[in-house]
């Protein structure tokens, strides 16, 4: 799962942050100051390279990530 969130661009990755906080598409664009239609893209590679099917999936990646990078000792995605 690591290897393939450090694949993620950083633009990827503020989305991820954002859909994995429960924002709207619409709220992601306006703090990133992009269009939705690019947060709608950008969120469909996240899901992509995350090869996850579902919200709830990727909030279940990003809690094993954060679990994992706080045993390493390594700071989080988030």
């Amino acid at each position: 799962m690591r290897a393939r969130f450090e694949k993620l661009s950083l633009r990827e990755r503020e989305v991820f942050d954002g859909v994995v906080r429960g924002l709207l598409n619409k709220q992601i664009a306006a703090g990133m100051g992009i269009a939705e239609k690019t947060v709608k893209v950008h969120r469909g590679r996240v899901m992509d390279k995350m090869r996850v099917d579902s919200v709830a999936e990727l909030v279940r990646v990003s809690v094993l990530l954060g679990a994992a990078t706080k045993q390493d000792g390594v700071r989080g995605h988030g």
